[in-house]
Parts: C-alpha cells; structure tokens; sequence
C-alpha cells in the first residue's frame, strides 16, 4: 500500500503544467489557512495577509500523518514564513517545505497566485 506522503511532491513555478481555480480569495481568512481538495490530496492554502503573500502546502502532517496542516498557525522563523503543525508544534518553511525543527522530512509546498480574486494552486500534473 503506497503512503499517502509519497503522493506530495514540491511543484516549483517552471514545473506547473496545471493552475488549479482553489476558490475566492474571500475563502480564506487573513492570517490562516483552510484546506482544498485537488485530486487525491489535500492541499493546505494560507492567506499570510500580514506579509501580502500566499502560500501552498502539503495538508498532511508528515510525523502524525494526519491532515491538520491547514489549521496550523503563522509565523515567521528568523524571517523566514513557517507553518507550525497544531499537533506537535513542530515548524515548517512556507518557502521551501524545510523543517525548521530539523527532525523531519520537508513538507511538499506549491506555487500560489492570485488572479481576479480567484486563488490558483500550481501542480505538475
């Protein structure tokens, strides 16, 4: 049986075949995340208002293997925005998918865009 970690991989910007339509950019609220389905994963999406900027995730905790990413909250981590799962509290990189902990696998993150107040999420595939 494959895991379900395996299914997420990082998309960079030159790799997006597909920008998926998410939802309105109202979905989400300021400073938080909510979860959006495409395909088989869940892909956390989070409206870090306070920087102007939006990021993608894998929803899936990587340690609990449970889809709470989304519920996590912000921060910022010696500058760098973070995503701190609300299980364990262990910290990841919005902009790389880094443990900033240092004891886990990265997260798998996504590019973001935002076009006519629709949220677009970038896949490979």
């Amino acid at each position: 049986m494959e895991k379900v970690i395996s299914k997420y991989k990082t998309t960079t910007q030159e790799d997006v075949k597909v920008w998926f339509k998410a939802a309105s950019t109202e979905a989400f609220p300021n400073d938080g995340g909510a979860c959006v389905k495409y395909k088989d994963l869940q892909i956390a999406v989070f409206n870090f208002s306070r920087l102007n900027t939006w990021y993608a995730c894998q929803n899936l905790s990587p340690e609990k293997q449970e889809m709470v990413l989304s519920r996590g909250m912000l921060g910022d981590h010696k500058g760098i925005p973070k995503i701190a799962c609300p299980l364990h509290k262990k910290t990841f990189s919005l902009v790389t998918g880094e443990n900033l902990n240092g004891d886990l696998n990265p997260i798998a993150i996504y590019p973001v865009k935002i076009e006519d107040n629709f949220v677009y999420i970038g896949f490979s595939e």
